[in-house]
């Protein structure tokens, strides 16, 4: 079979022992009773196949968690392992230009006879386990894959995704005795709502999503809502009239997204609900620190005659991991703009908002202060499969507009669904009516592995770790004399004051996402291509003020502080080239 192939499973708890009924046999080990069916013989050969993968991968957990361990006490410069590295950097980051074009010439030919022909199970795994697993990238098995803010699989969101796999709920509809796979995810989102320091009685409009973009369609198709909804007439909607039906009735011309530094996902969003990509307006203090939202040009754009408003504040910027906003009081003082002008305010959160789950230390007291407030919009979305190391593809979506979410996205004269959906206030929701897809994966389970498996403090430490490794990089290539880290900040997030920790510059504003370029010129330009032809180290490539730059994002529950030596070595062995 080939390696990570997964059988069906299924909840079915194992056979009742027969009772004794001749002497002495109560000593005896009893045989389960005789499987009468042979849906019942798959159900117990699943269940033993998914018992005995689901123990190999939180053994690995624990014994990941002991490396962590032990190294605990001691101080981050005293852990870094400079001639290596942790065990996980044996994995490559990308695979060998002959296993690409091997796979790419194993693939069905149209003009071959053999197209689409029966090949049947065994020859199909065979050729998935050779030819193409050797040509898929290492991001979720290499501590060192840092691109794109991917995150990993922690094992025991693993193994409950096998069981999402082989049980295959479509968990849209909530009818109670037929499936807990809504309770499940209404539990995961309450909890995830918990460690992110939300209110889950005031963001009960909640739903798991495929990511960040998807959240940040609803995020918009609520504002669009909400926005246009409080200059038309009674009981009319954009649902009901249409955008540009509503918009004419409200006498509106114009729907602006005001933000700094926006993700192309908030763009692609803008042109998903009707909005378009030209309704996406950068509002930043200055073109050094695009991540910064200018707020007094926010309020003044927000009096435009005519024009309806969406607020939305990046979680952070994506290059540089920084945050739209300061502190409660900026946050606060875009609310009160929000109540104000009848605008929504929305959150990007991204991967930035994980840091509400740091610790209270001294060390993370910037952080947690830039995202204080966060709680007082009306939307927040998140992804869950970077920093929180579920499984592709899983995001967040919470409003404290329940109601208006529902309008937004139920589905309408859909007579068969009528039985799945809650006249009952007190009971659960069906997503069908709260977010895109009618057809669901059932993603929540991971999350809900993941936090109950960690629990608030293991959450913690995790997301700590991922910190303090970004951390130690950015002191470590500080020190490199050929590199230069973008942008060079002193003090806090947003102001240039000086901070001084032993000669060097202060690294408490960096999070999860360091920039980084040579500082020849030449040499710079090839820079991410020649760290990812090492395949020992991967990174993305981006560009700030004009000029390419290595983007570095750690979001690997794998990567610890053991790999940073390893970074650091190739990293010099690069600028010598």
């Amino acid at each position: 079979m080939a390696q990570g192939a997964i059988k069906k499973v299924s909840a079915r708890p194992p056979p009742k022992a027969n009772k004794a009924t001749k002497k002495g046999a109560a000593a005896k080990t009893s045989k389960p009773k005789k499987l009468k069916t042979s849906h019942e013989k798959l159900q117990r050969k699943f269940a033993g196949a998914l018992v005995a993968k689901t123990e190999k991968l939180l053994g690995e957990r624990a014994r990941h968690l002991e490396m962590i361990g032990k190294g605990k006490k001691t101080a981050p410069e005293d852990r870094l392992n400079t001639k290596g590295g942790s065990k996980n950097n044996s994995a490559p980051t990308t695979p060998p230009a002959s296993a690409l074009a091997h796979a790419r010439s194993s693939l069905p030919q149209r003009d071959s006879p053999e197209y689409l022909s029966r090949r049947g199970p065994a020859a199909t795994l065979s050729h998935i386990r050779n030819d193409i697993l050797p040509a898929l990238s290492g991001q979720g098995v290499s501590a060192r894959y840092f691109g794109f803010v991917t995150g990993g699989v922690l094992p025991e969101a693993e193994a409950a995704d096998n069981i999402v796999s082989a049980m295959d709920q479509s968990a849209a509809s909530h009818i109670p005795d037929h499936s807990v796979a809504v309770d499940i995810e209404h539990s995961a989102l309450n909890m995830l709502a918990d460690v992110l320091g939300l209110e889950a009685e005031r963001f009960t409009g909640s739903i798991f999503t495929t990511g960040a973009t998807a959240s940040n369609i609803l995020g918009l198709a609520c504002g669009r809502e909400a926005a246009l909804r409080k200059r038309l007439p009674p009981g009319e909607s954009v649902a009901r009239l249409g955008l540009l039906g509503a918009c004419a009735k409200a006498g509106v011309t114009e729907v602006q997204v005001l933000t700094s530094g926006g993700h192309s996902s908030l763009s692609k969003a803008a042109a998903v609900v009707g909005l378009g990509w030209d309704a996406v307006k950068e509002v930043s203090i200055s073109k050094e620190k695009p991540w910064k939202l200018d707020i007094d040009e926010v309020e003044r754009r927000l009096q435009r005659p005519g024009v309806a408003s969406i607020i939305s504040i990046s979680m952070g910027e994506v290059n540089t991991g920084l945050f739209a906003t300061n502190g409660r009081d900026e946050m606060q003082r875009l609310r009160k703009l929000a109540d104000r002008y009848s605008a929504w305010l929305h959150v990007d959160g991204a991967f930035g908002i994980f840091v509400r789950t740091l610790d209270d230390s001294a060390e993370n007291e910037m952080l947690k202060a830039a995202t204080a407030g966060l709680e007082l919009a009306d939307s927040i979305t998140a992804d869950a499969h970077k920093i929180l190391n579920a499984p592709y593809d899983c995001g967040v979506f919470y409003t404290a507009h329940k109601a208006l979410m529902q309008e937004t996205f139920r589905n309408p004269n859909a007579a068969y669904l009528a039985n799945t959906i809650s006249k009952d206030t007190d009971m659960l929701n069906s997503p069908l009516d709260m977010g895109l897809e009618n057809s669901r994966r059932f993603r929540a389970l991971p999350i809900y592995a993941i936090l109950v498996s960690l629990g608030r403090q293991g959450l913690t430490e995790m997301v700590g770790t991922m910190v303090a490794v970004t951390r130690a990089l950015a002191r470590e290539i500080s020190r490199l004399p050929e590199y230069e880290m973008l942008p060079m900040l002193r003090g806090t997030q947003t102001d240039a004051e000086t901070s001084e920790d032993d000669g060097l510059l202060s690294f408490s504003h960096i999070s999860f996402i360091l920039m980084v370029r040579l500082r020849n010129r030449e040499k710079n330009k090839t820079l991410v291509c020649r760290i990812n032809e090492s395949r020992e180290v991967f990174v993305s490539g981006s560009v700030w003020n004009g000029v390419p730059v290595a983007r570095i994002a750690v979001s690997s529950h794998r990567t610890t502080l053991a790999d940073v030596g390893g970074v650091v070595e190739l990293l010099k062995r690069v600028a010598a080239q």
